[in-house]
């Protein structure tokens, strides 16, 4: 069974997420902010994390802790995850001047603006973007791969900058907008989580 990873801290977005992901048959590890999803990546890097490693990582750009973009460029830097499909996601309107940076930053491979598109056109979207990446990556995370041997080091990635760092290698890092959006009240109750789903 295939397994997805998605990063969001909109619960309404997450829940959706992850209730596709059960529909398609897809294993799901799900993160609600940046700094946990860090954390689990130096797990895989330094062989801590035994399961099976996701083939496609959905993150939020706008997400506590870490932005989502910083978390797709420590993601890339991974020895085991590196090479894995990656969508950004956002409800935030951003120039295409900014889009770029938060592209360059994060080496992602698609740009998916939120309300998302109907569950057939993401799940095409998404296939799409795998095959993609496997076929420009031998070592794609979907495919086996052995965990890091005891008796040599895992290689370690650089730290993460803390979100919204002023410069990152050199580059102007983009400063998203959040005026440009309107907050509305739920006109639903939300969706429960169940401890045993």
């Amino acid at each position: 069974m295939a397994t997805w990873m998605v990063i969001d801290d909109e619960p309404d977005i997450y829940d959706v997420l992850v209730a596709m992901f059960r529909l398609w048959g897809i294993e799901g590890i799900a993160f609600v902010d940046g700094s946990e999803a860090i954390q689990w990546v130096e797990s895989v890097d330094n062989g801590t994390y035994s399961g099976e490693l996701p083939e496609m990582a959905i993150i939020d750009i706008r997400l506590p802790g870490i932005d989502g973009h910083y978390v797709a460029a420590r993601i890339r830097r991974s020895p085991r995850l590196g090479n894995m499909a990656i969508a950004l996601i956002t409800t935030y309107r951003i120039s295409p001047a900014i889009e770029k940076q938060i592209m360059a930053i994060s080496q992602a491979d698609a740009f998916i603006e939120k309300p998302l598109p109907s569950m057939a056109e993401l799940r095409a979207q998404l296939d799409a973007i795998i095959a993609k990446r496997k076929a420009m990556a031998p070592d794609y995370p979907g495919l086996t791969r052995p965990a890091p041997r005891a008796t040599e080091p895992p290689e370690v990635a650089a730290p993460v900058p803390a979100a919204n760092p002023s410069a990152h290698d050199g580059a102007i890092v983009p400063q998203i907008e959040r005026r440009e959006i309107e907050i509305k009240p739920q006109t639903a109750p939300p969706v429960s989580r169940r401890a045993d789903a």
